[in-house]
């Protein structure tokens, strides 16, 4: 099993070895007054100021629907998290209720850290999130967390330069997008886009490959991409780099240069979110007003890929029903609506997603009014496509470092490709 092999190398970065001897059962203090009253400790990442009147009225009106419950919040930077809650975790002091992302989180509830919900929330509770979005919070068919806040890329497009390409609409498909890079390159001089191939960087490559209905691993964690449609996908790439239709330094340059890029107008395409649009407008605002939006591409699988926050309760936690009341009131339909116009993300829950908010746009509707719009929409298809499993960058970097060999022409794709799954089934 490779999926939670970077355990131990992990563990031993954050906590010295720590949690290789960690009981999760160890007694916490206990959270109950002697009224009765019951204390929820509350831990989200990096949400405040910014949010702090949002959490700070949200709290209040919670336990004054629920008045044997309070609630202390804590707001924990980004880059502290996943030390600080590995730590709280094993020394039987976590907090009760936890904001993270399933991925990381789906390496702890491996390890019994989280309470498991299936048996606690009933089918009609469950149904209020969307489907696909709740199986990012599960782990062998178990259930570890709530779903909350999402946030989806879309694909920007500057319309002068289709215009200029003679090309009306924008690609949908990587099929699509191959041949509208040729007719761009051809008719304007310019690149179609960029798509980082550094293993460091966003993982946009290795989520085309689920796209285009190859997946990177199977059950036992070995390689699952040596296939032809694998191959399939390691020839798309190549033939994009070696017919010059993608920047050189797609090799050498992460996201940060595909911006720089569209930003210039030398690109015409770039997938990014919704908000990014402000920060267009400021840089290089006549790149803004040529800029329109479409759904992200794909390949004939239709998956768009979505990064999903959610909600788990520490498995030591001493009160798991004030726990999960507040868990599931902070996920609601109208909590999570009003996160979603106040953060600009998108909710997790059915009902929310519905919301004229995002379905109906006024007549002079902003570009990112449109974008979100467009982001919304294509959460039918989203899911998170990049298997939840602590290797994954090593993962990466096997795909990369061995396409980036076949783009070069320094092995054919067929050896490209079965050197990456050896690679990476030895590991």
């Amino acid at each position: 099993m490779k999926y939670f092999r970077g355990w131990r190398k992990f563990i031993g970065l954050a906590l010295a070895g720590l949690l290789l001897s960690w009981v999760v059962s160890c007694a916490r203090p206990a959270n109950q007054a002697s009224d009765g009253t019951q204390t929820v400790e509350f831990w989200t990442m990096q949400l405040q100021p910014k949010f702090t009147d949002y959490f700070n009225q949200l709290i209040a009106e919670f336990e004054a629907e629920n008045p044997d419950i309070q609630v202390e919040w804590v707001d924990v930077p980004w880059s502290d998290m996943q030390s600080k809650i590995l730590t709280a975790v094993s020394a039987g002091t976590a907090p009760d209720v936890v904001n993270l992302n399933p991925d990381f989180a789906s390496q702890l509830a491996s390890r019994n850290a989280w309470l498991p919900l299936d048996d606690r929330i009933a089918a009609d509770e469950k149904a209020v999130y969307l489907p696909k979005i709740w199986q990012a919070s599960t782990l062998n068919d178990e259930s570890f967390g709530l779903p909350w806040y999402l946030t989806a890329r879309v694909t920007l497009y500057n319309q002068n330069i289709f215009d200029q390409a003679g090309i009306s609409e924008p690609p949908q498909t990587y099929a699509e997008l191959a041949e509208v890079a040729q007719q761009i390159k051809a008719e304007t001089g310019k690149y179609a886009f960029f798509i980082s191939f550094v293993p460091e960087d966003a993982a946009d490559v290795l989520q085309s490959f689920v796209q285009m209905g190859v997946p990177l691993v199977d059950a036992e964690g070995n390689a699952a991409f040596n296939t032809p449609a694998g191959k399939a996908v390691f020839q798309y790439w190549t033939d994009l780099y070696q017919q010059e239709l993608l920047p050189r330094e797609v090799l050498t340059q992460g996201h940060r240069r595909a911006i720089e890029l569209y930003q210039a107008g030398e690109t015409a395409l770039l997938a990014s979110g919704a908000e990014f649009l402000d920060t267009i407008a400021q840089n290089a605002p006549e790149i803004a007003k040529a800029t329109a939006s479409a759904p992200q591409i794909s390949g004939d699988t239709g998956k768009k890929n979505v990064a999903v926050m959610n909600l788990v309760i520490p498995h030591s936690t001493d009160v798991p029903e004030a726990a999960l009341t507040f868990a599931l009131y902070v996920t609601n339909d109208d909590n999570q609506l009003a996160f979603a116009k106040a953060a600009n993300v998108l909710p997790s829950t059915v009902t929310a997603l519905e919301d004229s908010y995002f379905t109906n746009l006024p007549p002079q509707a902003s570009p990112v009014e449109v974008a979100r719009s467009v982001s919304a929409q294509q959460m039918g298809d989203a899911e998170v496509l990049i298997p939840a499993m602590e290797d994954v960058k090593e993962l990466q970097k096997v795909i990369y470092d061995n396409l980036q060999a076949a783009m070069l022409g320094e092995k054919t794709v067929d050896q490209a490709v079965e050197d990456a799954a050896a690679e990476w089934d030895e590991r």
